[in-house]
Order: structure tokens, then sequence, then C-alpha cells
């Protein structure tokens, strides 16, 4: 099953904000305790996910190829184009004139693009291809 629609890319804003608010204690899925006072400190997503400003993007996900590794349809996604691509990463790829996400395989100079969801199939990549691999994904960001 092909993916039809295409990643879309944004870059990080140069926020002049000092952060949102960080509540910097445990906070409890169980019952809270009335007796914990809370420090309030600022917390700066870039500084948290973003370790390299040049060279990191932005990309929304679209599709369900990768769902079994947690980056669902819509979700958006932390790109850093100075990792080096390695075996078992999760990398945004350009192939064929599409931008897919999936996970590398690399075995002996070969490549394959794994998905994470058994209805796509694995993708072998050959000279055929116009294959780059454009940055590692980072991070995810979801909303609930």
């Amino acid at each position: 099953m092909k993916e039809s629609k295409a990643l879309i890319f944004f870059s990080p804003k140069d926020l002049k904000n000092k952060g949102s608010v960080f509540i910097d204690i445990g906070i409890s899925a169980g019952f809270p305790s009335p007796a914990d006072d809370f420090k309030e400190t600022r917390i700066s997503l870039d500084e948290e996910l973003i370790k390299n400003k040049e060279a990191t993007f932005f990309a929304r996900v679209s599709g369900q190829s990768m769902i079994g590794a947690g980056l669902d349809d819509n979700d958006l996604l932390v790109i850093d184009r100075s990792i080096e691509p390695a075996n078992n990463k999760i990398a945004v790829c350009f192939l064929d004139g599409e931008f897919t996400v999936k996970r590398l395989r690399v075995e002996g100079g070969n490549v394959w693009l794994q998905p994470e969801n058994t209805d796509y199939p694995v993708i072998k990549i050959t000279e055929e291809n116009n294959f780059v691999i454009w940055g590692i994904v980072t991070s995810v960001i979801k909303k609930v």
C-alpha cells in the first residue's frame, strides 16, 4: 500500500520569550500529594528538542506506515540533518521524487526502508532509485 500524501516541512522559529512554564516535580498519574510544593521554572522546547538549530526541521507525518514506531498520522517530527544515518535509525528520505519516513535497515552495503506497519512493504534501495537520506528523526510531538 503506497502512501499518497507528502510530508509538510517547517523550520524552527526564533522565540523571544523565555519558554513555557515547567513544573520541576514529577506529575502523578495517581493521586496528587497536597503536601508537595512545586517550584515553577521555565522550559524551552527548542532547547529540549533541538541540538543543532541550523540543521533541524519539523515535518508532519502523513499516513500510517510508521504507527508501530509511535509515529501516527499528523504527528510533528523533529528532524536533524546533521546526524549520521545508521542502521535502525528512523529517517526522512527522498525516494524517487517523494519524501517518506521509515526505519533504516543497513546490512553489508545494502539499504532497506522498513515500515513499522505490516500493511506496507519493505523497500529495497537499488542503484535505479533516486534516493537521499534527508535527515534523522530525533523526536515526535503528539496531540492528545
